[in-house]
């Protein structure tokens, strides 16, 4: 049975659907993985042409994870998907490499060493016109579905968030698809901030000087859902009026990241008690003061997210994959060597493996849920059976209304 190409309101259902994709360079892939098994199951129920813009409200990405946002949810030619989630890890493999060349023998570290004191450690010029390429004149309003990407306005000093709810009241924040992606990944110290302007309907120029948004939101789930309570608050006609803006039993979320490495504790309060500006910047072949911001964005929401759905009884509608297990080139935001690429894909299989967990609120690490023998596997396959009935039945309900 082939899917229905688009999704109904929300108000025709029961639930308000929202996946989101944190930040973190190559490890793109792992999420990338989990997207892949996810709309496998979707196909398995809804046919070959179901894909993952048909099934949510909004889907939110910061950095790599807005790339990855902007390629489920641009349309193409027959108004479609630009990307299916399996075309997810190619493009990484393929493209990783050029965007981030390595440096090669002694002499390759010097001119590597130069560059890193006098610029971005890229230029950013191969993936400023792939982006450019993948995704031409596409606007943010013309997303499949909703979007939220965020990004931060160095001029501003604020977080700038380019989401479809905003887009329409705010016609300055419509700006191109591609300007958004490659604005989302400028990564501090690893690739160029970005420059563009864009015009209002009054045809007012307003100018965006952005770096990447994981410096306020590495995780961008909580900004989804904020901004659908906005929508909510405003008596949005898209929502059921019944539903009252703090109602998170209705919110079903997926939170995929891209790993991290705290298990290896590779700083401590003794080192960094030392380190000046330049220390901070660059360590050992990391970069700390960046470890320091994505990681802590992606906690904090976290945490919020965990206590939010935990209060009102509806944990069982919030789902949060990470693995904080990696150790050495896996845990790099940059490192496209081809052997460390394909690592990375292994880790996102055996994660899908690994039994379901929950963070530990006192510890910061994740652990598997007590009394349970669910994978992360099981439980992308229980929620694709979710979002799958969801689907059926807001397009029943729109036939009657």
């Amino acid at each position: 049975m082939a899917t229905d190409s688009s999704i109904e309101a929300p108000k025709y259902g029961r639930l308000i659907t929202i996946l989101s994709l944190d930040g973190g360079g190559i490890r793109g892939i792992i999420p990338a993985v989990l997207l892949e098994y996810l709309e496998s199951q979707l196909q398995a129920l809804d046919g070959p042409e179901a894909r993952l813009a048909d099934y949510f409200d909004v889907i939110s990405g910061t950095s790599t994870g807005g790339l990855i946002t902007a390629m489920l949810s641009a349309p193409n030619s027959q108004k479609r998907p630009l990307y299916s989630a399996k075309e997810i890890v190619p493009f990484y493999l393929e493209h990783s490499p050029k965007i981030f060349p390595q440096s090669r023998g002694i002499f390759g570290s010097i001119i590597g060493s130069v560059q890193d004191a006098t610029g971005p450690k890229y230029d950013g010029k191969y993936l400023h016109s792939l982006v450019q390429k993948l995704l031409g004149t596409t606007r943010l309003h013309e997303t499949l579905t909703n979007v939220v990407i965020p990004a931060f306005d160095i001029k501003k000093l604020q977080p700038t968030i380019f989401s479809s709810y905003l887009a329409p009241a705010n016609s300055a924040l419509d700006a191109r698809l591609a300007d958004i992606a490659i604005s989302t990944s400028a990564a501090p110290t690893y690739l160029p901030s970005h420059y563009f302007t864009n015009q209002d309907k009054e045809g007012k120029t307003e100018e965006f000087h952005l770096i990447d948004g994981g410096v306020a939101v590495n995780n961008p789930s909580f900004v989804a859902i904020s901004e659908i309570t906005k929508q909510i608050a405003q008596n949005n006609l898209s929502f059921d009026p019944n539903t009252k803006p703090l109602d998170y039993t209705r919110f079903l979320v997926i939170s995929l990241g891209t790993g991290s490495n705290k298990t290896e504790q590779k700083y401590n309060a003794k080192l960094s008690a030392t380190w000046g500006p330049l220390s901070w910047i660059y360590y050992n072949g990391s970069t700390p003061i960046i470890d320091v911001f994505s990681e802590a964005s992606v906690d904090m929401v976290n945490y919020h997210n965990t206590v939010f759905f935990n209060a009102l009884g509806s944990d069982g509608n919030h789902l949060r994959i990470d693995d904080d297990t990696l150790t050495g080139d896996l845990s790099s935001v940059d490192i496209s060597t081809k052997s460390n690429l394909n690592n990375l894909v292994e880790v996102g299989k055996k994660l899908l493996k690994k039994p379901l967990s929950r963070i530990n609120m006192a510890t910061g690490l994740y652990e598997p849920i007590p009394n349970t023998t669910h994978t992360n596997e099981d439980e992308l396959k229980r929620f694709a059976q979710i979002l799958s009935e969801e689907k059926r039945l807001r397009k029943s309900n729109a036939k009657t209304a």
